[in-house]
């Protein structure tokens, strides 16, 4: 192979498991790895990831891609340019600075275990649910890092100890990762990028900056917290032992926003990422849009230190490919994830099967932590065919209802149609391997689906913004890259209006039935 040749690595750290692929100029992966991580429920509607562990599959990923590219002749040693970084995101740690050690396991973001906290915060401060909304765009929730983060700081001795010493520093799981790749307790770097930042409740949506008023009204020491910086730029090189020492990490981005970039999504066009949730995202460009029907308004990416910010209005599904899991592991009723297809193909509807994944409360447009999940409409006619074609349009069905708020919020002006006057939603992760839900989920919105070819698109982000800094691709050339719809694969909608307008009826009464379900006595 030629001297010439340039790869760029991406590590995408998600919720279940960890990746990294190596990309050369034209942005075709030539080598990979992927490990699966464990998941902890100490209890109910808690979950924990081990950060040591996602910090060893990230060893592992880097070192097993290396090989599989040089196997396969690839140069990568003198090729690599740099690494870019996309993660889980608000999911969150503490950990000490002089031992490097977590000081709790980290609370991810679909714990639910802060709903205390919140309804607390909620009662005590004049705006309520909605205070700090106007700085960082996010009601109060359990989703997000700042209450993960109160809650270890009101329960956790060690935290407590460790804040007190001035020894303690927070992150997501981006700025844990940065800070051991680029040295740990010798002099690692504690940064964290914007896109992460907006998660946390404590960044300023205008200035990007950490807020001081809400540090101060929730009671959160400055000092704890990572410097801000942009998607795109180079942050420093990784240090001795670990696989790739010397190369640069020159981007960073949290999965949904680095989905984003690896879709081309400018203003007015929209993502969906389906993953454990389901993240539908929709650029509005330098516009900061208020949604007034509960969406969050965030920041979309900002490639570069003096590039414009991009904002993005974003509806965030806790469960969807979760439920699939669910299905396998808790139920038995299919032993891979890929067999729902298939089973769900036996039948041609659910039979009125209804099911709703509220396990941990609904996200938006709901936003309500009391819901609970059912499943109605079960006769005894009902088969785990019906089943499992319901958790599919379960899925379908979420993104819909905040595909609804997006239109409504951004109207007109705010979305781009095609030339036959069609909103497209382009669609990446895992589960859109699945042909049937792409389809149930066109024939819900009544309008086309898009998937790439290349249905990875996170780690393809996170590549492009590395590349991008260090002058291996051109901002026009990244979001160029939407010919690439030219080689996806269009799913079109078949269902008459009729019947559509039926089953979102339906769908809005099961949704009902699972409000006010938190106390149910076990």
């Amino acid at each position: 192979m030629s001297k010439e040749e340039v790869f760029i690595g991406s590590v995408d750290q998600g919720t279940t498991s960890t990746r990294f692929i190596i990309y050369d100029k034209s942005a075709r992966p030539i080598g990979s790895h992927q490990v699966e991580f464990t998941q902890f429920y100490p209890e109910a509607g808690w979950v924990e990831h081990d950060p040591m562990e996602i910090l060893e599959s990230v060893r592992v990923c880097i070192a097993k891609a290396l090989d599989k590219a040089t196997a396969d002749g690839h140069n990568v040693d003198s090729g690599l340019k740099a690494i870019g970084l996309t993660n889980q995101r608000e999911t969150t740690l503490l950990w000490s600075k002089s031992t490097g050690c977590p000081l709790y396991n980290a609370i991810v973001w679909m714990d639910a275990r802060t709903s205390s906290v919140c309804r607390k915060l909620e009662k005590e401060l004049p705006g309520g649910r909605t205070h700090f909304v106007e700085s960082c765009g996010l009601p109060i929730s359990t989703y997000f890092s700042a209450v993960k983060l109160l809650w270890l700081m009101e329960n956790v001795d060690a935290v407590k100890a460790a804040i007190k010493e001035g020894d303690a520093l927070f992150g997501t799981i981006d700025t844990w990762l940065i800070w051991n790749l680029t040295g740990g307790v010798n002099g690692g770097l504690h940064v964290t990028d914007v896109s992460n930042a907006s998660r946390t409740m404590l960044m300023d949506l205008k200035t990007l900056d950490w807020d001081k008023t809400t540090l101060q009204t929730l009671g959160i020491p400055a000092e704890i917290l990572p410097k801000i910086i942009s998607n795109s730029e180079v942050i420093g090189k990784i240090g001795k032992g670990w696989p790739i020492a010397g190369v640069p990490i020159a981007g960073c981005l949290g999965d949904q926003h680095a989905a984003m970039v690896g879709q081309a999504c400018r203003k007015g066009e929209a993502k969906s990422t389906y993953g454990t949730g389901a993240f539908i995202l929709l650029n509005t460009g330098d516009e900061m849009v208020r949604s007034n029907h509960g969406l969050l308004s965030t920041l979309a990416f900002k490639l570069g230190p003096k590039a414009p910010t991009n904002y993005a209005l974003e509806g965030s599904i806790a469960i969807a490919g979760a439920a699939v899991q669910w299905l396998r592991d808790s139920l038995g009723i299919i032993s891979t994830a890929s067999e729902i297809e298939s089973l769900a193909l036996q039948v041609d509807s659910t039979g009125g099967v209804y099911f709703v994944p509220a396990f941990n409360g609904l996200f938006a447009p709901w936003w309500r932590d009391d819901a609970r999940g059912v499943c109605i409409g079960i006769t005894r006619f009902t088969s785990k065919a019906h089943i499992a074609r319901a958790v599919l349009e379960s899925m379908c069905f979420q993104v819909k209802d905040v595909l609804d708020s997006m239109h409504k919020d951004a109207g007109e002006k705010g979305e781009v149609k095609n030339e036959k006057g069609e909103f497209l939603l382009r669609v990446d992760g895992g589960a859109t391997v699945n042909n049937l839900l792409m389809q149930i989920q066109a024939d819900l919105l009544g309008s086309p689906v898009v998937r790439p070819a290349d249905i990875e698109t996170t780690a393809l982000g996170a590549a492009y913004a590395a590349g991008l800094a260090v002058g291996v691709w051109k901002e026009d050339e990244i979001f160029a890259s939407r010919e690439k719809i030219k080689t996806a694969t269009i799913f079109r909608p078949v269902l008459s209006e009729e019947l559509r307008k039926k089953k979102a009826d339906s769908w809005c009464k099961a949704v009902e039935r699972t409000f006010d379900l938190a106390d149910l006595s076990i």
